[in-house]
């Protein structure tokens, strides 16, 4: 069975990531875009990742422009738009496809956890979802799913890993 630890992302700055460094940890796993009407929610996400970090939380971003093109080109306009316009400061990942042939394997694995309302695509920008403390995923949220709402979900997996 896999885990958050079978996989590795390029971080937006550059490096790889061992996605396994994350395990122990609850773990919330975005699809973002710059230029979407959801774009906002980076906010409510900055503030899940401020206020539970302490507690062995994380969020991890993951641009994508599969959806209308409504992300930058390049890594560093991405990174710079998250931080001055949002104040983000949670991992953010190279841009990659959540869709199609060429998804990401995290993805991939992920859909195949939680399928969607009617499918394993999704949808649109600013899809989630939650992974327990030992790298499984516990839950999938729709991209009009606030990050405030998922607030009972996280403190829930917060306290099972305990």
């Amino acid at each position: 069975m896999s885990t958050l630890a079978d996989f590795d992302a390029d971080l937006l700055s550059g490096p790889r990531k061992d996605l396994g460094e994350y395990v122990g940890k609850v773990v919330l796993i975005v699809n973002t875009a710059s230029k979407c009407g959801l774009t906002p929610q980076f906010e409510g996400l900055q503030r899940l990742y401020d206020e539970f970090g302490p507690e062995e939380f994380v969020v991890l971003g993951f641009p994508c422009s599969q959806f209308a093109g409504q992300e930058f080109s390049d890594a560093e306009a991405i990174g710079d738009f998250c931080q001055a316009n949002y104040g983000v400061t949670f991992p953010m990942f190279a841009k990659i496809n959540v869709n199609g042939r060429h998804a990401h394997p995290l993805y991939k694995w992920m859909k195949k956890e939680r399928h969607g309302r009617l499918t394993g695509v999704i949808p649109w920008n600013f899809t989630k979802f939650l992974l327990d403390r030992t790298g499984q995923v516990i839950g999938r949220y729709s991209p009009d799913d606030l990050p405030e709402s998922l607030i009972p979900d996280i403190r829930a997996a917060l306290a099972a890993g305990k």
